[in-house]
């Protein structure tokens, strides 16, 4: 298991080239959001523009779509179009999340499951993106060749593999999950695993625990998609993202303490702590 620390990933994210434009840091695009959660899409948009995604589309509900115009002035939220739109448009970019904040229903979840099935671009799935493709894991099969992240807490990895409990070895167990589904699995917690299909395991060393709140999960999630969709390779960009993630948590607990820190502080140190390895 490799450990991973500023000093091993401060390579990874490469110098930005003087002549470039949006067009050259990746087109992103998010399907998130409910009615009652339209924190999540906002904080996951945020993050990716953030890390450096040069656009950011967000798909949400009609519903909510005018409270995430607002909240979201750096990134595109638009409602979700028709099922062939939205697959095209998923289609043509360089990454693509699917599910914080996605809410449950039977028509959302046949809309993931087809997703899951057709997107062609690296694909992040997370919260009720997971918890669709618990139901019918199946899917995860048809993506054989294609990148595809979960990055479940441990409630949902228990929904994934349909076991009572992890047991004492995290890093096994999110092993034997990646290479049975041909997908790279982020279990979060304490020293966050992330395991790749062809064995190789990555244990994070950032992170505290006033970053155990609703909404870090999403940051998360915006960051590893802006990092593949920027075109860094998953086995860089996959810890670097969740190195980075914790980092910010670090530094805004230093500010605010784990107490008061919120996701939103999180979101608002991304900056400073990718100064720190790029700088």
């Amino acid at each position: 298991m490799i450990e991973v620390t500023k000093k091993q990933i401060r390579g990874w994210l490469p110098r930005r080239d003087r002549n470039a434009h949006k067009g050259n840091f990746g087109k992103v695009h998010i399907l998130a959001g409910c009615v009652g959660f339209t924190g999540a899409p906002a904080f996951a948009a945020q993050a990716a523009v953030r890390t450096g995604a040069g656009l950011v589309f967000l798909s949400v509900p009609r519903e909510i779509w005018p409270v995430l115009a607002v909240k979201c002035g750096e990134a595109m939220p638009s409602p979700v179009p028709d099922f062939p739109v939205l697959l095209k448009k998923m289609n043509e970019s360089d990454g693509v999340l699917i599910g914080p904040g996605l809410g449950r229903s039977r028509k959302t979840d046949v809309r993931t499951l087809r997703l899951v099935e057709k997107v062609e671009a690296p694909l992040v799935l997370d919260a009720d993106g997971i918890n669709a493709v618990a139901e019918h894991i199946d899917v995860l099969d048809t993506r054989q060749g294609r990148l595809t992240v979960l990055t479940p807490h441990d409630g949902e990895f228990l929904r994934l593999t349909r076991e009572k409990a992890i047991g004492p070895d995290r890093e096994a167990a999110a092993l034997a999950f990646a290479r049975q589904h041909g997908c790279v699995l982020v279990l979060k917690g304490h020293r966050t695993i992330t395991a790749f299909p062809d064995g190789t395991v990555f244990c994070n060393t950032t992170g505290n625990p006033g970053m155990a709140k609703g909404g870090s999960g999403d940051v998360l999630a915006g960051i590893l998609l802006s990092l593949l969709g920027q075109g860094l390779p998953p086995e860089k960009a996959i810890p670097a993202g969740v190195w980075l993630h914790g980092r910010a948590g670090d530094l805004a607990a230093e500010r605010f303490g784990e107490y008061g820190m919120t996701p939103g502080d999180l979101l608002r140190q991304i900056p400073a702590a990718l100064r720190e390895i790029t700088e």
